[in-house]
């Protein structure tokens, strides 16, 4: 169990820094948006809608958006756009990196634990299992790339 915990707070850790900086590059980009030739949109009242609904309700969807793969760096960098507040920002970031740091410590370390063993036992099979699975993600990353080709040629 100990390694388990120092792997999710090493984690933790990480993530803080990582979404934290996201979150701290979009206010930057915020402030750099409103200095050009865009800030006449943002001053648009759809847009202050926008950006207030962010501000007041995004704190929910940051913190789930650390149960996702692919969006977790696109909610921080908008709640961040949005200037969602601190002190809403904050706690959804220190709730969603720990619920991330914890699924991805006891899931890598139980993995690792069990990948480990198979290549003690058995390294035949364990190099065919990494095989298949390499193959299976990269076959999966040239479907969706093919995919999005044809609906690109399609618009």
């Amino acid at each position: 169990m100990g390694e388990v915990m120092l792997t999710a707070a090493g984690l933790y850790v990480i993530v803080l820094l990582r979404a934290g900086g996201t979150y701290a590059v979009g206010r930057l980009a915020h402030a750099g948006a409103q200095r050009s030739r865009f800030a006449e949109r943002m001053a648009a009242p759809r847009f202050q809608r926008v950006e207030r609904a962010i501000q007041r309700w995004g704190a929910p969807v940051v913190a789930v958006s650390f149960l996702t793969v692919g969006f977790q760096t696109a909610a921080n960098f908008l709640a961040g756009t949005m200037r969602m507040p601190l002190p809403r920002y904050l706690p959804a970031l220190f709730l969603g990196g720990a619920a991330w740091a914890l699924v991805y410590a006891t899931v890598g370390v139980g993995a690792l634990k069990v990948l480990g063993k198979l290549f003690s036992e058995n390294t035949a099979l364990a190099v065919g299992l990494v095989a298949a699975l390499l193959l299976l993600a990269a076959g999966f990353v040239v479907h969706r790339r093919r995919n999005a080709a044809r609906a690109t040629d399609e618009h």
